[in-house]
């Protein structure tokens, strides 16, 4: 068990031992829920609005099958632009 005292703030410091086992940055945003008499506290990754298309499961998605044809060797290098876009209208 690791205990913590509630400031008159109403501030916790998060116990040692929990902040060693978890990846919790300055800044990081915290998520409150209570249950019964018991507070769930989640660690909450905030997405910028602007950004929220890169982490829908399509793009994902796609990402994944990227990485894996990198990993696979099945991409095509080019020395410019032109040739790129030449060997795409093919």
């Amino acid at each position: 068990m690791s205990l913590s005292r509630i400031t008159r703030n109403y501030q916790v410091t998060i116990p040692s031992p929990i902040r060693q086992r978890l990846p919790l940055h300055v800044g990081d945003m915290l998520d409150f829920n209570v249950q019964g008499k018991e507070i769930i506290i989640r660690l909450q990754a905030v997405v910028d609005h602007d950004q929220k298309w890169f982490w829908t499961q399509e793009w994902q998605e796609g990402e994944r099958a990227a990485d894996n044809d990198i990993k696979n060797k099945k991409t095509k290098s080019f020395k410019n632009a032109k040739d790129a876009i030449k060997w795409l209208k093919r």
